[in-house]
């Protein structure tokens, strides 16, 4: 059985959470993104889409392509 690839993003902290809402900065560490202009790759799933929302202006988010995933 061949295994499905999931899809991916990278996700890039391009804002510093100083002075965000504390919501807000703990869905920015729960996202794996500890200092700003660092980058994650995370899968593309509803729980990850709903914390980059929660969060867009804070974060710079690229779709993986697939080239790039092997």
């Amino acid at each position: 059985m061949a295994a499905k690839k999931d899809k991916m993003v990278n996700i890039t902290l391009v804002k510093s959470t100083i002075g965000a809402v504390p919501k807000h900065k703990l869905t920015v560490a729960a996202l794996g993104l500890k200092k700003v202009n660092k980058t994650v790759t995370l899968p593309d799933n509803e729980a990850t889409r709903g914390m980059i929302q929660q969060v867009r202006h804070l974060v710079k988010v690229e779709n993986v392509s697939e080239d790039t995933q092997a």
